[in-house]
């Protein structure tokens, strides 16, 4: 395995200069089949712990990102229209050239320890995922949850990623002193549709297992069902699938949200759909008519059946779109309660 360090007066790094201003530090491509044809930015932010906007529809006020792009490659993933901020395709672009916050941690741990910070809930995984294959290479990770344990500062984190586990006892250990809430991503359990829609991903099944594994070290974990793909996966069987895998994980709490298609996500998901399942196209068209959304009547269909099937399961469902607090336990095996991040994927 070899990382490529371009020169700084390379053509790559002057590209980095006109998108990124001086915080540019190198590009970098990595030569392994893991990583073939995906280029890495290097850069040192400003910041990191960020306010969400005042319109916003997320249940939480900060957060943090230490990338941009997503090796992920969801087809529907809202976050696409930000690569369209600097002047990146947000297509293969978004998938492809993945911006690095190498700094993150220092960041983190500065806005921590500033008289200004007043100890407020930090979201991660609001964006693209903390844990997509480059956390391996960067390990960002372990720095920012240790600068948030030694803080006591609580956070939630939302991931589709295993890698999660490697932090493993950093999580325990900020759950002995403050309110840590994870959810896992699951939005069905068809392979068949893994494998097209969301093909930089772990599948489904091993997703569940980070479940599993969390719950079994004594961390709680909810499931974000999201997204439920209209005439894709939401069928009444594949509902119940998707539920029942679920509880079988040990899932604290099962939130089901319907896809939405923002400008960015929309164009890119459009296209999938047309190569894939083309007789959906004017479907699609009509169901999302009005905007970004589906209809209420649709979501509120999709969120009865997945509450109902919680309740059968016996897994406690969330309300989608607030946040709600699980119980993990603590040092003495006293509960610990935390939120769950609600992201809208």
């Amino acid at each position: 395995m070899r990382w490529e360090n371009l020169a700084t007066g390379s053509e790559h790094s002057r590209a980095d200069a006109a998108l990124f201003g001086a915080e540019a530090v190198t590009t970098r491509t990595f030569d392994t089949p893991e990583f073939r044809g995906i280029t890495f930015h290097e850069i040192r932010a400003r910041s990191i712990v960020n306010r969400v906007p005042g319109a916003s529809r997320m249940p939480f006020e900060w957060t943090v990102n230490p990338y941009r792009g997503c090796t992920h490659a969801c087809v529907y993933c809202f976050a696409r229209k930000s690569h369209g901020y600097l002047d990146l395709d947000t297509g293969l672009g978004f998938d492809s050239q993945i911006v690095v916050k190498v700094n993150a941690p220092e960041l983190v741990r500065r806005r921590l320890a500033s008289p200004r910070w007043q100890g407020e809930h930090i979201a991660m995984g609001t964006n693209v995922d903390c844990y997509q294959r480059a956390e391996g290479r960067y390990r960002l990770m372990p720095g920012i949850l240790a600068a948030l344990r030694d803080h006591a500062n609580p956070f939630s984190l939302l991931t589709k990623g295993t890698l999660i586990l490697r932090d493993l006892e950093l999580l325990r250990q900020a759950a002995e002193v403050t309110d840590v809430g994870i959810s896992v991503s699951v939005g069905f359990t068809d392979e068949g549709l893994w494998r097209t829609v969301e093909p930089g991903t772990p599948a489904p099944e091993r997703r569940l297992e980070v479940v599993r594994t969390l719950a079994a070290h004594g961390i709680g974990c909810g499931v974000l069902m999201a997204p439920v793909i209209p005439f894709l996966s939401d069928g009444p069987d594949q509902l119940r699938a998707t539920v029942r895998a679920v509880a079988a994980a040990g899932a604290t709490s099962v939130t089901p949200l319907v896809l939405h298609l923002r400008p960015g996500a929309r164009e890119w998901f459009m296209s999938w759909l047309g190569r894939h399942h083309p007789y959906l196209v004017r479907r699609y068209e009509r169901l999302y008519a009005e905007g970004a959304y589906a209809p209420k009547w649709y979501q509120r269909r999709i969120t009865r059946q997945v509450h109902d099937l919680a309740r059968e399961y016996r897994i406690g469902p969330a309300d989608a779109g607030m946040p709600r607090r699980v119980r993990t336990p603590g040092p003495t095996g006293a509960p610990v309660s935390g939120p769950v991040q609600l992201s809208l994927l």
